[in-house]
């Protein structure tokens, strides 16, 4: 069966999504990579992928997140696994509460949580179709501390995490529903962030691994929650073991 599985995997132009559509393509899963804007990296990365498709499309927007799910059946005929990777955030100091402005919040909630549950919406359908489909989020620990690049950002994978855990409970038996919740990883988000450095540092010194993340440690998580059938509602924390400290 795993050699027909079908992945749509959002956000997968780079970064975690793309290390999350290399990690399942090595598995034998058919992959459609997704952006909204990096177009030519992810058309490259499809053309890199044996049997990957490319489909541009703003999760954002309603109609493209509805769109983007049935171009991905058309192209394969199923899905059987949805990963929600697109994400967006801005870097605000919590304490600097007048830069979160209303826009700031609409801005990430759009993608990260609408995104999301449009999504999710769109494919809930063909996911049930085959009785054993897998849905899983691109969480962050910031969504179960208080930490995070912005407040707005924090929230939003709060409410990532609690709708996992509401669509777990009502989507059960036909498609599981999980989520990774990533510590520090070292991507190409914190690309000239004053103080990243600093962070990147502080976390490899303290955390108990010893050392910061990196995008495949994400998309070896994410693998792992779709094969294990026992497994729903769960927001794994993959971290290093951060939450411990």
């Amino acid at each position: 069966m795993t050699e027909q599985r079908v992945a749509l995997v959002t956000g997968s132009s780079s970064g975690i999504g793309e290390a999350v559509a290399r990690r399942l393509t090595a598995a034998g899963i058919k992959v459609v990579v997704n952006s909204a804007h990096s177009v030519e990296a992810g058309e490259k990365l499809a053309a890199e992928l044996p049997g990957a498709v490319y489909i541009q499309a703003n999760v954002a927007e309603e109609r493209e997140a509805a769109r983007l799910v049935e171009a991905a059946v058309a192209a394969y005929g199923r899905l059987d696994i949805l990963v929600n990777s697109a994400g967006t955030t801005r870097f605000i100091p919590h304490a600097d509460l007048a830069a979160a402005t209303p826009e700031v919040w609409r801005d990430i909630f759009d993608v990260n949580v609408l995104g999301v549950w449009q999504t999710i919406t769109a494919a809930v359908p063909h996911l049930r179709a085959n009785g054993a489909g897998s849905i899983v989020s691109i969480s962050s620990q910031a969504g179960v501390r208080p930490g995070g690049s912005s407040i707005p950002y924090a929230v939003s994978k709060a409410a990532v995490n609690h709708m996992t855990a509401l669509l777990a409970k009502t989507l059960g038996p036909d498609v599981r529903v999980n989520a990774v919740a990533p510590g520090f990883i070292d991507t190409h988000w914190f690309d000239g962030v004053e103080g990243a450095d600093e962070a990147r540092a502080r976390v490899a010194e303290t955390v108990p691994l010893r050392r910061v993340g990196r995008a495949e440690d994400i998309a070896e998580a994410v693998f792992d929650l779709t094969n294990a059938s026992y497994i729903t509602g769960e927001v794994l924390l993959v971290d290093g073991g951060g939450h411990l400290l």
